[in-house]
């Protein structure tokens, strides 16, 4: 079985106001160290979960991981909130973490990285080598938009709605190297690419390479990047056992040679990614395989069907089916925040993050079957023991990848 792992960014808000704060050191004073890391932005913190087989181990750890980091705020007269963005922020450069790297950041790349108010959640899932991690991003590009339609959680920026359901995605997107990874032929292939983009002088190192999907530099894994951060925990659970079965399904199909030949044409992927940032799962997606435009429901339950033999060797089926048809009922968190605006304004969408972040709302109670999510059933591997690494740098990350 292939071990999955997370990384979940969070936002620190004013538990009054709602407003950002640059407060992640004070935050990172109170929590365990290795679990929790600070970003590019003071006003987020990070927290690193262990490397777990089963969906329901991921689960308990991310909920005991959000319940360390609220009573570390609340402390502090804090909130934090799992979301792309958060509706009520301010621009500016002085909230940088004092390091040196994000202060290069910040000098290079100016209005990009001060508008780095964003979160996403990260997975990782084990692979037997480098080479079959870089194959592998070929084969599951094309279904990592419905994954961002899954997690779709940031409507609001600086106070209004921008009519997207991920407007984190139109941020993230500006950074040079944001967006579809490209097909390579192995790891070596992949790594001369990259130092291409090093020596051009447009980013400093291989950790600033910001692709949907990616290789670890370290460890044997492919790092889902494409997602919003999650409100709630169940969500992220329900993205890693869909990207795990898309991760599996590559694998088997590499290793039996079942591997079409890639046309080479990407460009469809951003148009998907942007369909998806735009649409959430209350409009249209493209397709994976016809590359039309259908309704969400279709493109993901399409996806579940292809991947239930990858689900079942995985024991993942029955969570993730579940969890997937839970979300198509109830919506995307950014189609929720905005009918909680719709009647109670932006304070109201803000109380409802924080609410589902903290797992007080019912959705956000359990993933699959309760008796099956229960904290405790956690191997307690931590991040960097195993596969799955605990982190790898990017504008959110303190090191080189």
């Amino acid at each position: 079985m292939q071990r999955i792992g997370a990384e979940e960014e969070f936002h620190l808000l004013d538990a009054d106001s709602g407003l950002l704060v640059p407060r992640a050191r004070a935050v990172l004073a109170l929590l365990p160290g290795g679990s929790f890391t600070c970003e590019l932005q003071q006003s987020v913190v990070e927290s690193n979960s262990g490397v777990h087989d089963t969906l329901e181990a991921l689960y308990a750890d991310l909920v005991a991981s959000r319940r360390r980091l609220d009573a570390a705020v609340r402390a502090l007269g804090l909130a934090a909130a799992a979301a792309g963005t958060v509706p009520l922020a301010a621009v500016g450069s002085a909230d940088v973490t004092p390091d040196p790297r994000y202060r290069h950041m910040t000098d290079e790349y100016r209005r990009v990285a001060d508008e780095q108010l964003i979160c996403s959640a990260q997975v990782h899932v084990d692979v037997p080598d480098r080479d079959t991690a870089v194959r592998a991003m070929c084969l599951v590009a094309p279904w990592l938009p419905p994954l961002l339609a899954l997690s779709a959680s940031s409507p609001f920026w600086l106070g209004t709605d921008t009519g997207y359901a991920s407007w984190r995605t139109m941020l993230w997107q500006r950074w040079p190297t944001a967006g579809p990874a490209g097909c390579h032929r192995d790891a070596a292939d992949y790594d001369a690419a990259v130092g291409e983009l090093v020596r051009s002088g447009v980013i400093s190192d291989a950790g600033m390479v910001y692709y949907d999907v990616r290789p670890s530099a370290h460890q044997r894994t492919l790092e889902l990047r494409i997602c919003d951060a999650c409100p709630r925990a169940e969500t992220v659970v329900l993205v890693a056992g869909l990207f795990r079965a898309l991760v599996h399904d590559a694998c088997v199909r590499l290793a039996r040679r079942e591997v079409p030949a890639c046309d080479g044409h990407h460009e469809w992927l951003r148009a998907a990614a942007w369909r998806a940032a735009r649409s959430g799962l209350e409009g249209p997606l493209v397709d994976p395989v016809t590359r039309r435009a259908v309704p969400a429901r279709v493109a993901l339950l399409g996806m579940l069907a292809r991947l239930r033999p990858a689900l079942e060797a995985s024991g993942d089926w029955e969570t993730v089916h579940g969890l997937l048809e839970r979300a198509l009922a109830e919506g995307s968190a950014a189609h929720r925040l905005r009918r909680a605006a719709g009647h109670g304004g932006l304070a109201a969408a803000v109380r409802l993050l924080v609410a589902d972040t903290r797992g007080d709302t019912p959705g956000g109670r359990g993933a699959g079957p309760p008796d099956r999510a229960m904290p405790g059933s956690s191997s307690q591997v931590r991040p960097g023991s195993g596969h799955v690494e605990a982190r790898e740098a990017g504008p959110e990350a303190r090191t080189a990848g």
